[in-house]
């Protein structure tokens, strides 16, 4: 079992950035796409603000953004939120150990009833207790708090809408849904999560930040270490794992304010999810399931369509952070996960992972908080 996390220095953030200006890339509160592209820009109303334009990918799994008022003709550094951990990468499940340390609630009839709804950051990882029976095809959470989590997109819940700084009540009711729309076809769409193109998620994005999408094009077309497609998306390699039955156990909250300093006249949205996937091999008669869980913390900003070029209805990406718990380390990245399994461990004797020890349910701290390197997972 092993974990990653992968930032960038800020000092190579900043040579990087010096780089794409002079490569005429644009500036913006977002992720950037090719070097040498222009960002399109067009006029702004006088004394307005241009929406601002996409920085790029940043060098490593980490995204980082500026914003540029060109009303009052000052540049104005944006939150640097998407650099930080965005890929930290939690690998390689020693099942073995899985058995030792379960939660609460699985141990018999009627410890299975669904959780409520989760309102607040937990202040602690679930409970564990000796449970010693593992996921099967029939009943693939079994031994995981994720039992008692709610299927697929019933486990994000929009919270109540408001009118929000520029956003009237209806106009914050339609963002939400957008946002739980890119979750959704992110994470639990079924061609996606078994290799496909994320077709639908790439389509809500703004299309006046065309970097941004062009940088997930980029990555999707060719994976590389620092253009890394499953810092958003989750998708197996679908010439070795799929699957098993049609449901992802996800838990989270989301929440909404309005936008303060460099995202002053944006409407915020804050996204922080977990989902657990139970695979098995893409192998005839293969029954072994092991589970890989992801968690994303995604912060949509958007801008007043007034004062900034946005396209209202779109999502503007400001902000990522992933976790992936049970993806092999030591594979290249290509664009999808790659679960471990027992019979995997068992061919290789003595390639455990070492280094510290996270748990992939535990919610109670920010993905910014978790060990910069890989390291072993308490259980999947």
């Amino acid at each position: 079992m092993s974990e990653k996390d992968r930032s960038v220095s800020d000092e190579e953030w900043a040579a990087f950035v010096e780089a794409a200006k002079r490569d005429g890339v644009g500036t913006g509160p977002v992720p950037k796409a090719r070097k040498g592209r222009s960002s399109g820009r067009g006029d702004a109303r006088p004394g307005r603000a241009e929406q601002p334009q996409p920085e790029g990918w940043r060098t490593g799994p980490a995204w980082g953004e500026t914003n540029r008022r060109s009303g009052r003709g000052r540049r104005v550094k944006g939150v640097v939120g998407i650099a930080v951990a965005a890929g930290v990468l939690l690998v390689a499940l020693r099942p073995q150990l899985v058995t030792d340390h379960l939660p609460e609630g699985l141990g018999g009839p009627g410890e299975t009833t669904p959780l409520a709804a989760e309102s607040a950051r937990p202040t602690a990882a679930p409970s564990e207790e000796a449970f010693p029976d593992g996921p099967t095809l029939r009943e693939p959470f079994r031994g995981s708090p994720a039992l008692r989590w709610a299927d697929g997109a019933a486990g994000i819940e929009t919270p109540q809408a408001r009118a929000v700084d520029w956003m009237s009540k209806d106009e914050v009711a339609a963002a939400l849904k957008t946002a739980k729309d890119f979750l959704v076809a992110a994470n639990l769409d079924p061609a996606v999560i078994n290799g496909g193109r994320p077709t639908q998620a790439l389509a809500l994005l703004d299309p006046h930040q065309p970097d941004v999408r062009s940088g997930m094009e980029k990555g999707l077309a060719r994976a590389t270490e620092k253009n890394d497609p499953t810092l958003l998306f989750s998708r197996f390699a679908p010439a070795e794992a799929k699957l098993v039955g049609p449901v992802v156990k996800t838990r989270g909250r989301m929440t909404l304010e309005a936008g303060t300093g460099a995202y002053a006249d944006h409407v915020v949205i804050h996204t922080d999810y977990t989902f657990v996937y139970p695979v098995v091999k893409v192998r005839p008669g293969a029954d072994e399931v092991a589970r890989t869980v992801v968690r994303r913390q995604i912060t949509f900003a958007l801008p007043d369509p007034g004062r900034y070029r946005a396209t209202q209805g779109k999502l503007s990406l400001s902000r990522m952070n992933s976790s992936a718990g049970n993806d092999d380390c030591d594979r290249p990245k290509d664009g999808f996960f790659h679960p471990l399994f027992a019979e995997d461990l068992a061919a290789s004797p003595g390639t455990e992972a070492s280094g510290p020890a996270s748990d992939p349910y535990d919610r109670s701290k920010d993905l910014t908080d978790l060990p910069q390197e890989c390291g072993r997972l308490t259980r999947s």
